[in-house]
């Protein structure tokens, strides 16, 4: 038995025209990284570092988003969330391109402190614009997002494949994708949700004081709220331990231990985007249908499975085939936490957003240097077991999401206005 979905309202050219414009933002951020995944192999050769250092020097990406990544909210206030969004995308580029050219590992590790801080910043400027946006959209619209994220990554995974492939140098590679962020980013700046006009309406807040109920202190919020937000956090960080674990060892794993050459490396981080791309393509309808609940636990599962059987019984083809499992089955569960923390009872509008960020970040600094260390007491396969793990945690922590009658909410409570 199935539930219907309530008839969707009509949307305004300015809310259609704001959406285009999240959505190319989240693109290019998803092509910075994309791009930077199948270069790991020859960034380290270059630079003539270990596992477990390259490991640390990844690190300062996440360690830089913390450091400064709660800045983010000052920064909405005074600026507007679409001003930080599109103005941080182009530094975080520019960023990336200075990794590129880094000539020792300390280069190389600064540079990355400076892509975490602005990626971060991006991060919560972009979800908080097309948190807005869905919320005026009346439906699930959050997924559809992250799949432009998706897209982004593995047009940027294919694009960086080649270039490694074709013996293109980093650089040259680096300072094109600034080019098509900056003409990307300028375009989308003027669709966005103005700051201070009547089509905005508290983007920098979440949502506006009237529509939620009054926040109880934080010393007074029951402690199964805070359970409950930590289960959304373990799920999010399985979530992004599997996005990491391709960004920054697939391609490692692929031609250090499977001898795969450098163009068929790079795949197991596209079929990982790429897998996810479609299942967040796909991720707004099964949400509003099933439930948060029931495709989280299916997508647990089908990392468990995916990443166990791949890692079992290891060659190229079954690894790409294991990460393209990950990637679909993780596909809806970082924006799927990500708005169930954001309205948590009791919280302040983005309190919960924020805190499951914040720590969602702490994971990622943890992760390149375990995952590292590792690989050079054993290999990088006991290191990417992690996933599979993870895999299981997201399918026994599943109950913390949304069942399916609370799949659609704001079109639930936009119905006494209409």
């Amino acid at each position: 038995m199935t539930v219907p979905v309530p008839a969707r309202a009509v949307v305004a050219p300015h809310l259609r025209r704001a959406r285009i414009g999240v959505a190319m933002i989240f693109f290019t951020n998803g092509i910075v990284l994309g791009g930077f995944a199948p270069r790991v192999p020859e960034i380290r050769a270059g630079l003539g570092i270990s596992y477990g250092t390259l490991g640390v020097a990844m690190a300062m990406w996440s360690i830089g988003a913390l450091a400064l990544g709660l800045f983010a909210a000052t920064l909405i206030r005074r600026f507007g969330s679409g001003k930080v969004a599109t103005l941080t995308m182009v530094v975080s580029a520019g960023a990336m391109l200075a990794a590129g050219l880094a000539q020792n590992v300390w280069a190389f590790g600064a540079a990355l402190f400076v892509v975490g801080v602005t990626d971060a910043w991006v991060d919560v400027a972009q979800n908080a614009h097309g948190l807005e946006v869905q919320k005026r959209y009346q439906r699930s619209i959050l997924n559809s997002f992250h799949a432009l994220w998706s897209i982004g990554a593995v047009t940027g995974g294919l694009i960086g494949g080649a270039c490694a492939g074709l013996g293109i140098a980093v650089p040259w590679q680096f300072t094109a994708t600034l080019v098509i962020v900056i003409a990307a980013n300028l375009a989308a700046y003027p669709l966005l949700l103005k700051k201070g006009s009547d089509t905005e309406a508290d983007v920098e807040q979440g949502a506006s004081e009237a529509a939620v109920p009054q926040h109880t202190p934080l010393r007074r919020i029951p402690l199964r709220t805070w359970a409950v937000l930590l289960a959304l956090t373990v799920i999010a960080i399985g979530g992004g331990w599997a996005e990491d674990a391709a960004s920054t060892w697939s391609a490692s794993y692929m031609s250090d231990e499977l001898l795969a050459g450098a163009s068929l490396a790079a795949f197991a981080f596209v079929a990982m985007q790429g897998a996810q791309f479609i299942g967040r393509l796909l991720g707004d309808g099964m949400v509003d249908r099933w439930g948060q609940r029931a495709v989280a636990r299916f997508g647990g599962a089908l990392v468990a499975v995916g990443m166990g059987l791949a890692l079992a019984f290891p060659s190229p083809w079954g690894t790409i085939a294991g990460f393209a499992a990950a990637g679909f089955g993780v596909a809806t569960l970082i924006p799927g936490a990500m708005h169930a923390a954001d309205e948590l009872p009791g919280l302040r509008p983005g309190t919960g957003l924020t805190i499951l960020s914040w720590l969602l970040r702490l994971a990622f600094l943890a992760s390149p240097p375990l995952v590292g260390w590792i690989a050079d007491q054993t290999s990088l396969r006991v290191g990417l077991a992690l996933v599979p793990v993870f895999g299981v945690l997201i399918l026994l922590l599943a109950g913390a999401m949304a069942p399916r009658k609370a799949a659609t909410p704001a079109v639930r409570d936009a119905q006494p206005s209409s």
